[in-house]
């Protein structure tokens, strides 16, 4: 039997996940990020319903602080030692790709903004403004598998060239079939929240190398 992909059906992209990695991450204390995020469950301050946080600090490289909504949850992650905040969108969405991707940034970046102007957080809380990781965390839609990769690779280039605007980057995408598919991409030089927010609204062109 030929599969979706054989087939050339279009990858449809569900259960996106985003992670902007932390600059100097060592100086984030996890501890002050709990109340903060029992904050927001209170103010619901997010488009999706906040329901609990979770404490994963004891798993060595894993999830971290966790914020559990009903459609999306919300985490400082810690996944390869890695640590940065991560929205991982569960409930299915309406829309395009590039609509989904775009959903799942700008819920990243207004969650880093969120925790980079918070007070308790003394300015620990710092988004590095370089590199931001996407993966679909959905096997079944999007085996990581060189089909997929084919299928899906100018839909993350186009994303992408919106994203960084004019700013050189490299997109770097995941081999190990063990792993989620999706990409890592790293700016040559730090842009700031509001300058990744404009540029998803504009959607301007930039260069891009992929790898």
């Amino acid at each position: 039997m030929r599969s979706i992909l054989e087939e050339e059906v279009a990858v449809e992209l569900q259960h996106v996940n985003v992670k902007l990695l932390l600059e100097n991450p060592e100086e984030l204390n996890l501890d002050a990020v709990i109340p903060v995020f029992h904050s927001w469950i209170q103010d619901q301050v997010c488009e999706e319903l906040l329901l609990d946080v979770t404490d994963y600090r004891h798993v060595h490289h894993g999830p971290g602080v966790v914020l559990i909504g009903h459609e999306a949850d919300y985490s400082i992650d810690n996944t390869d030692g890695r640590l940065g905040i991560r929205y991982n969108r569960k409930a299915p969405l309406d829309g395009s790709n590039q609509d989904r991707l775009a959903q799942g940034v700008r819920a990243a970046l207004a969650a880093a903004e969120r925790l980079q102007q918070d007070i308790r957080l003394n300015g620990r809380f710092n988004f590095n403004g370089r590199a931001v990781e996407i993966f679909i965390n959905d096997r079944l839609l999007a085996p990581n598998e060189p089909e997929t990769r084919h299928a899906l690779e100018s839909e993350f280039e186009s994303f992408t060239r919106d994203l960084f605007g004019g700013v050189k980057h490299t997109m770097t995408f995941e081999s190990d079939q063990r792993r989620l598919f999706g990409a890592t991409i790293k700016a040559e030089h730090p842009v700031n929240v509001v300058d990744f927010l404009e540029n998803l609204s504009r959607g301007k062109g930039a260069s891009y190398d992929v790898i």
